[in-house]
Formats: structure tokens, C-alpha cells, sequence
């Protein structure tokens, strides 16, 4: 059983992942490493929202921030998102299932067509 650190951790990067605006500043950081004021350009939002989006994307791992002086950058860490990855993968083997179910079904129905079906 995971620990509750484990466990807070992808509680973390999962809220993170909720928002629209933080998954298109992931996005654009997996192209590299970008200046805030250079993440924040295509978004209708204030520098100030975007740099909150940035602090809720640290605070998951999944973005490291680099001061110097007043410049400040950032990269992508995709480590907690492989993490997220496997705690979804999990349950894969429903999805496998319904698809397994679906693919039952369209043979079922392709086996039982007649010559006719689908011709007007």
C-alpha cells in the first residue's frame, strides 16, 4: 500500500493536471525551457495568473523554476506525471475488457450481415 507522502504527492500532480490553463503551460514546456513572461504570452490571463498557475505546477513537481536575479525560468520534470501514468495504467485491464466487449460485438454483428446490409 502506498504511503500517505506517495499518496499526497499524486493528489498533487492530479489537481495540478484539473486545470486547462496548467496543462497548456505543460505543453509548451515539453518544446523546452521557457522565461515566465515567455510561457505567459499566449495565455488572456495577467503575468500574475499565469506565475500562480506555475506555483500550483512546482508545488505537484512538475515544473522546476530557476531564479537568477529577477529572471526566472522553467522546465518541465515529467517524473510525476510517469507517476500519475502508472497509477491510471492500473486499471487498464477494464478498459481492456470493454474493448474486448466491443470488438465481441462488431464481429458478431459483421458475421451476422447479410449481402445485402448497407446497400440501397
Amino acid at each position: 500500500m502506498p504511503d500517505q507522502t506517495d499518496e499526497q504527492a499524486l493528489d498533487r500532480v492530479f489537481s495540478a493536471l484539473s486545470d486547462p490553463v496548467r496543462r497548456a503551460l505543460l505543453s509548451r514546456l515539453d518544446e523546452g525551457e521557457f522565461l515566465v513572461s515567455e510561457l505567459a504570452e499566449p495565455f488572456d490571463i495577467s503575468l500574475q495568473a499565469v506565475s500562480k498557475h506555475i506555483q500550483v505546477l512546482v508545488a505537484a513537481g512538475l515544473v522546476v523554476q530557476e531564479r537568477t536575479g529577477r529572471v526566472s525560468r522553467c522546465r518541465l520534470n515529467a517524473g510525476p506525471i510517469y507517476q500519475a501514468a502508472v497509477w491510471v495504467n492500473r486499471y487498464s485491464k477494464y478498459w481492456q475488457a470493454q474493448f474486448e466487449t466491443l470488438t465481441a460485438w462488431l464481429d458478431d454483428i459483421e458475421h451476422n450481415r447479410t449481402p445485402d446490409d448497407g446497400q440501397s
